[in-house]
This record gives structure tokens, sequence and C-alpha cells, in this order.
């Protein structure tokens, strides 16, 4: 099936990880600032360009940024819990994987894919149902972070979780009632649970979890954006995983 992903960063990485692309449209006028080595490097791989009124770009990118470009690409694969598991085995590194529980807001999925992919992350879990996909709002928002990072869609999300267990992970479960994550050790295999804009992680999902992670909070609100949360609590990994 053929995809279509819009906005300068995530059609360059697309063409520099290989991906297939059927043709790029580029919009009509004198080509300037980072549309010159993307123009450069997708002659240099042979694929078609076309120049089209920016009508043409709104309609196809549903009113998103495309910033004067847009590809048509190969539909992104999915993979398999297995399959992040034997990648981080590849990089001989403890696994760290990333689980979204019914996350429907694309620009939070890419926020948090393309953070996933700054610190290392060796893959997310999403799932099926209840879930935005890797929509091209998503992926233009993971500005690039689509063609390196895999994403996992599975049925059910507790399952993935037990499997991930079996595989020696523990899994912490990103709360607001959750100990400060400054006090918890998110070094070694680790799976870290986002919850959904709304509703937070789900009942069954949070009693699966080995233990419960919290951001600390010291304003008039106690809550933040999914994705903001998700990065910090990624990046308090990162600094423990890096001492």
């Amino acid at each position: 099936m053929e995809d279509r992903i819009f906005g300068r960063n995530p059609v360059f990485e697309a063409i520099k990880s290989g991906r297939t692309i059927d043709k790029i449209l580029i919009k009509k006028g004198k080509y300037e600032g980072s549309l010159v080595p993307i123009i450069k490097k997708a002659k240099e791989e042979h694929i078609i360009i076309q120049e089209v009124e920016r009508q043409r770009l709104d309609e196809l990118s549903g009113g998103g940024n495309h910033q004067g470009i847009v590809a048509y690409v190969s539909e992104l694969e999915y993979v398999t819990v297995k399959d992040i598991l034997d990648r981080a085995r590849a990089k001989n590194e403890p696994p760290f994987v990333i689980v979204c529980d019914k996350i429907t807001d694309p620009h939070n999925l890419g926020a948090i894919l393309r953070t996933a992919n700054c610190v290392g992350a060796h893959g997310m879990i999403i799932p099926k149902r209840g879930s935005v996909g890797l929509n091209s709002i998503a992926v233009k928002t993971a500005a690039g972070a689509a063609e390196y990072t895999p994403v996992a869609r599975v049925t059910n999300i507790s399952a993935a979780i037990s499997e991930l267990k079996k595989e020696g992970l523990w899994i912490a479960a990103a709360d607001m009632d959750g100990d400060l994550m400054y006090k918890t050790d998110l070094r070694g295999a680790l799976g870290i649970v986002i919850g959904s804009e709304g509703d937070g992680i789900s009942r069954l999902v949070k009693e699966n979890c080995d233990f419960t992670v919290s951001v600390p909070m010291n304003g008039d609100i106690n809550s933040l954006n999914a994705s903001v949360a998700a990065g910090v609590v990624m990046y308090e990994a990162l600094r423990q995983r890096s001492m």
C-alpha cells in the first residue's frame, strides 16, 4: 500500500533511510533552504520529482504544515515485540521500550516517538484499537524518527507487557500517583508505559506494571501533556542509564 508523508525533515529522513518512494511533489517556484539538499538527494536516488501548485500540497497534507513538499511512500511496516527485543540484543544493550496505552492524538504519538528515538529506545508499542497509528501527522511530528525507531502494534497491551516481563524487563507506569522518578531505579531492561491524554493508564494495564513513577509538580496545575510527561520520564531514564 502507498502512503503520504509531508514536511522537509520527514521526507529527507525517508530518502536517507532507503524507504521506497514513488515520487515527490514540490511547490512550484524557486528552491531554497533545506529543500535544496532534499532535491539533490532525491535525484541521486533517481526518485521522480514533480512541481505542483501549493493548493495541491495543501490538499494532500490535509492542511498540515507541508513546508512545500509531499512524498508518496511505501506504507510503514509495524514490527513485533520480539523484533524490538532482538534489536536491543543486536546492539548488546539492555532493552529500553516505550509502551503507549491508547494515545489518540497523532501529534502526541509522533512527539513521543521522536523523543523515544532521541533517548535511544529500541522501539515503541501501541495498541491496535483505541489508539492512533502512524498516520501522516504522527510521522510528520516524529520528524524522521519513524524511519529509525520500530513500532509494534499489538492486540492487547497487557499481553505485550507480560511478554516484556518474561524477557526480563521491569515495567514502569508513568502516573501522577507514583513514586518520584528521581528516587526510582530506571536502569537496566526497562519498559515505560505512557497513558492516554484524558484517562491516563487503564486499570488493567497499570496492575500489570511492576511499579509507578511520577514527575514532580511544583506549579498551580498538576498535569502535563502526554508527550511532555513521556519525554521527562524518558530523559530521566536516559540520565540514570548513562551514569
